[in-house]
């Protein structure tokens, strides 16, 4: 019998048997259109690689065909148990003669092997268990699966991070349900239970028996789930919340900021902000209410006060239907997101595409491993075990020219299409193809040579950019997106020193022949009479100035250059390289309008900030107005100010307004300041931003501290004593946004703003 399976989970326990032997058990599960499988591997034996000239003294060695990637013949060394493998692992390090491949997991690599990412089919017995089916040392093969996944949203409410359980509430498609500690009133889906522990074990129950593939939520690992865990220790619960009798728990990361991570058998967890901001969703903030209304015009069901804590423990008190209604739409925010975001189907793409786990939070390292490291061996090679050099020479950084500033009308932005990664497929970069190389193979730096023929990653890069095109083309934007990700992320794990194959000349090959590609494209831009007033990593600025015409004059002559420029660097490459081009430039934006500012406090034009007017929008990079460590003041003053002077009207009598509008108190509630905590607050001691200074007047401080700034210094919201410091808004935020664009014209914030001071 088969099953075709989307894996969910993976992990690999030690076992012994009865006689004194001892072996490996892997498990999988996975979603079948029947429902969860679970698979098991017995009698596992993890394995590593030893050149054949080194001696061991454990394991069981094995004759390969394999080679290391400087050639040496290798055996395959395995082991029954992780603890020896490891201590042989160790010994042979300390020996100077380390083995290869010794950190890739056996859960892992055995889906490698069989170039298993996200599908499979798995052929064997079946035995029927209670709620899924289990499958004991099938065959697994790959497949394409489009699963069709079961989510259940879930939020807990409590008397704090360590206080009693309150209520959860879980909500999976349109059914509701919400479990309360204490009596309450009779509400549709709402049962109340006499104690906590009694609370815990129904919530537990019902998502056994609800079964769903996938649990969401918002920080739903570092609270919800670490929460629930420690509570159903505290009262004596397993804490079952996934499939099969394993309990589920929380390890935390094992280094500062490392997150934590949820292991629950047969369930993937995703945490909304953690999925989204892998997939590069940007918000000003990332609490659940600010992300809300921004993609679904509504937030959470609470009131607005200083303190939410003691507002959710006055609603169990006093208005309980209310804290229900707020726990089940917290629920709805998340499910609601996801949808909007189409974050589960991303996360579902990415690891189609990885092989990781669809809670896997990062690992672009691990991501290629897993990608590269079965194709290497298809090739006959194994690779280094990892080993981060800390004293790893850097390859230098993306291509940054100098810009000119000024105003300007009529400016081109010309864009490389996925720089990075067609450059690996132009020339051929790869560790295999740098390991391989003679004296035919194609010109790195460094020294480098790639091999024309032995090598993975391009091959990967152009299946992966094929795939892409095909995504865009049925509208696949989750897919599209993941691609896009999977392929720049190459670029930085070669760099990285915790990448196995890292070595300087491979990232250098890439950026230091962008840069070369970067300032040739900018000579033969300016060979044709026009200027490139700014140049960044795959961009060139070229202005072409009002006598180019309207949008559309501008946009057919960037047309025009854009495939002149193309067709001059495929004849250029197949010239010096005797390889093809996958260089594609493109007409990215014409902006009618365009201001390069200068360094503050300088004449020298800025890199990385401008702003401009393509299509009747304002387009605005690296500028005060969307940095949300200046005031809403600032950043709206900032735009209404380029929106004025991009389109020729005047402005001075609206500064002037607005400097009255300041020191009156018109604006006050625009003058909050918004900084996070990233160390403790004892951890400053010479130097002490604002937003310390604001955070220990507070008797708890934690996240996010907002500020202002008062005559006596810089004061938390909830303790304002002093009145506010409008000079320094004056001096520090306004003059400060408008110099972005009124020094060009020849003009200055004070002449307009500052005279106002002597009103006051």
């Amino acid at each position: 019998m088969s099953r075709t399976l989307f894996l969910l989970t993976r992990s690999l326990r030690q076992t012994r048997s009865p006689g004194g032997g001892s072996g490996l058990e892997l498990t999988y599960w996975g979603r079948a259109e029947a429902g969860p499988v679970c698979v098991r591997i017995r009698d596992h034996e993890a394995r590593f690689f030893v050149e054949r000239d080194v001696a061991t003294e454990a394991g069981t060695r094995e004759a390969t065909d394999l080679r290391t990637m400087d050639g040496a013949p290798v055996d395959a060394v395995r082991f029954g148990e992780l603890r020896a493998m490891r201590a042989e692992a160790e010994r042979l390090r300390a020996r100077g003669t380390p083995g290869w491949e010794v950190d890739v997991k056996p859960v892992d690599r055995f889906l490698m092997e069989r170039l298993i990412t996200a599908g499979c089919v798995a052929t064997g017995e079946v035995i029927a268990r209670a709620g899924y089916e289990e499958m004991i040392d099938p065959v697994l093969e790959p497949a394409e699966v489009a699963p069709a996944l079961r989510v259940a949203s879930f939020d807990v409410e409590s008397e704090g991070v360590d206080g009693p359980l309150l209520c959860v509430a879980i909500v999976e498609g349109d059914e509701e349900r919400v479990f309360v500690r204490g009596a309450g009133p009779a509400l549709p889906g709402v049962s109340y239970f006499p104690d906590e522990k009694a609370t815990l074990e129904a919530f537990l129950d019902h998502v056994r028996r609800s079964d769903p593939d996938v649990l969401i939520g918002w920080n739903v690992v570092e609270f919800d789930v670490d929460y629930l865990e420690r509570r159903c220790r505290r009262n004596g619960v397993p804490f079952r919340l996934g499939r099969g009798r394993d309990v589920a728990r929380v390890l935390q990361g094992n280094r500062p900021n490392a997150p934590a991570v949820a292991i629950v058998p047969g369930r993937v967890v995703l945490d909304g902000i953690a999925t989204m901001r892998a997939a590069t969703w940007s918000f000003e903030r990332w609490s659940l209410e600010h992300v809300a209304q921004k993609l679904l015009g509504r937030g959470k069901a609470i009131e607005k006060t200083g303190d939410k804590l003691q507002e959710i423990l006055r609603m169990y008190r006093d208005e309980l239907p209310k804290l229900i209604e707020y726990n089940l739409e917290d629920c709805r925010l998340v499910r609601d997101i996801f949808r909007e975001a189409r974050v589960l189907e991303f996360a579902i793409e990415r690891q189609r595409l990885t092989g990781l786990t669809m809670d896997r939070r990062a690992g672009a390292v691990a991501a290629f491993d897993y990608l590269y490291l079965p194709r290497l061996h298809q090739r006959g090679r194994v690779a280094p075990t990892t080993e981060h050099k800390s004293d790893a020479l850097a390859s230098p950084g993306g291509f940054v020219m100098g810009s000119d500033p000024g105003l300007f009308e009529n400016v081109l932005v010309m864009d490389f299409k996925s720089l990075y990664p067609s450059l690996i497929r132009t020339f051929l970069v790869d560790p295999l193809g740098l390991a391989t190389a003679d004296a035919s193979g194609v010109e790195g730096f460094g020294g480098a040579r790639f091999h024309r023929e032995q090598h993975i990653l391009p091959g990967l890069i152009e299946s992966l950019w094929n795939a892409r095109a095909e995504a865009k083309r049925i509208g696949d934007a989750a897919l599209s997106q993941a691609i896009k990700i999977q392929m720049n992320s190459f670029y930085g794990v070669l760099g990285s020193p915790g990448c196995r194959f890292f070595d300087p000349r491979l990232a250098s090959s890439i950026t230091r022949r962008g840069h070369e590609i970067l300032r040739t494209t900018r000579a033969w831009i300016e060979e044709r009479g026009h200027r490139v007033i700014y140049g960044d990593t795959d961009s060139l600025f070229v202005h072409l100035g009002a006598e180019a015409g309207d949008a559309a004059a501008c946009e057919a002559l960037g047309a025009k250059l854009v495939t002149e420029l193309n067709d001059r660097w495929r004849a250029n490459v197949r010239e010096r390289f005797d390889v093809e081009s996958a260089l594609e430039l493109e007409l990215e934006t014409v902006f009618v309008r365009f201001v390069m500012p200068t360094m503050r406090g300088s004449d020298v034009g800025s890199k990385k900030r401008y702003a401009g007017v393509a299509n009747g929008k304002l387009v605005i990079k690296g500028l005060e107005a969307i940095r949300t460590d200046w005031t809403p003041l600032a950043r709206s003053f900032q735009k209404e100010l380029l929106r004025r002077v991009f389109a020729d009207q005047p402005y001075a009598a609206w500064i002037r307004e607005l400097s009255q509008q300041l020191f009156r108190g018109e604006l006050d509630e625009q003058l909050v300041y918004r900084k996070r905590l990233r160390r403790d607050l004892d951890s400053y001691t010479k130097n002490v931003p604002p937003h310390v200074a604001a955070a220990r007047q507070l008797e708890r401080a934690r996240g996010t501290i907002e500020y202002v700034i008062t005559t006596r210094g810089p004061q938390p919201l909830e303790r304002v004593s002093a009145p506010l410091d409008y000079q320094h808004y004056l001096e520090r935020q306004l003059a400060p946004a408008a110099d972005v664009v009124l020094p060009l014209l020849g003009d200055d914030f004070m002449r307009h703003g500052g005279r106002q001071l002597s009103l006051f």
